[in-house]
């Protein structure tokens, strides 16, 4: 749950930051891209994370 919700966070996350900085649709996707593979990976983290202490 966390991994998707980190996923869709990040790629708006990123896309607002490329446009705020002036950047055309290809940068809005690389930011996208890249702010949504962080922030799924940190979603990862978080649920192992609970996952673990829970067990």
């Amino acid at each position: 749950m966390f991994v998707i919700a980190g996923l869709i966070i990040g790629a708006i996350f990123g896309a607002l930051r490329a446009k705020r900085r002036g950047g055309n649709g290809k940068d809005m996707f690389q930011y996208g891209a890249t702010h949504a593979i962080l922030f799924a990976l940190i979603g990862l983290f978080i649920t192992l994370f609970v996952h673990r202490s829970l067990i």
